[in-house]
């Protein structure tokens, strides 16, 4: 078998395993619960409906649970590439002494599995008295997202020549301000990267959602979408319905911006 033939395989499994959990989401969304349950299993929805997606919003605070993470996943993505930006210059631009140090505990914060922090974080935002209000949620996610974005853009700010901002400063421009005005344009498909990647682990977040925010208007959607399932039921066709409001504005963001994302993780790979 030629090497053309095996990558094409191999691509096509990969599209498989990404698309098919998400279309059968979205074809269990369009179905009633007797469909659905009936034997043999039919894969198309014989007559679609999107009673649903009225039920996924009457029957829960739907509309407000997809609010509450659209703000905390907003405003945490932006201070992390805000915070990111700074951390990665520093790390990229500045003489100091300890910047292998640095990058290896960057490195190393960002291998925790979640569970091991989840204590430790509840007990700050406990001391601190921000429990059930989104800075529980905004700071944390800032915190665990900083890691991956610094090294991203760590990579980004290498690769650009500093003649350029040099060049700025000699100018008149603070070192700040050319930071701003001529890597930040220039670092572009890294600061996309980072951003996506910000705000897809916020928005999915689960652990720390249920456990620091108990207050039903403040439940994000991951948290929200729980709370469909009854005692004795399940189902499916709506939590279905109120899954692919949440894959949605993912989807749309990757589609609007697949290729700054791809240029990023492409550049990032290979400069540095």
């Amino acid at each position: 078998m030629s090497p053309l033939i095996l990558r094409r395989l191999a691509a096509f499994a990969v599209i498989v395993n990404g698309l098919f959990p998400a279309i059968w989401i979205l074809f269990t969304s369009l179905k009633t619960e007797r469909e659905l349950m009936q034997t043999p299993i039919t894969w198309f929805p014989s007559a679609p409906t999107i009673d649903n997606y009225v039920h996924a919003f009457h029957d829960q605070p739907l509309a407000r649970f997809v609010f509450n993470s659209v703000l905390v996943a907003l405003t945490s993505t932006a201070l992390t590439i805000f915070i990111a930006t700074l951390a990665a210059y520093a790390i990229a631009r500045l003489q100091i002494g300890f910047r292998n140090t640095a990058l290896s505990i960057i490195i190393a914060t960002s291998t925790f599995p979640l569970v091991t922090l989840l204590v430790p974080l509840f007990e700050t935002m406990r001391a601190i008295g921000i429990l059930n209000s989104y800075a529980a949620l905004i700071l944390p996610y800032t915190v665990l997202s900083l890691p991956v974005c610094t090294l991203v853009l760590v990579s980004f700010f290498e690769s650009i020549p500093a003649d350029l901002e040099n060049a700025a400063m000699v100018d008149g421009c603070t070192r700040l301000g050319a930071l701003w005005k001529i890597l930040v344009p220039l670092a572009a498909p890294g600061m996309f990267t980072a951003g996506i990647l910000a705000f897809v682990n916020s928005w999915d977040e689960f652990l720390l959602a249920l456990s620091f925010n108990s207050v039903p208007a403040l439940r994000t959607l991951p948290v929200g979408i729980t709370l469909y399932q009854g005692e004795f039921s399940f189902p499916w066709p709506i939590i279905s319905a109120a899954l692919v409001v949440g894959i949605v504005p993912v989807a749309v963001l990757i589609i609007l911006f697949q290729q700054r994302v791809l240029s990023g993780l492409t550049a990032g790979g290979v400069k540095g």
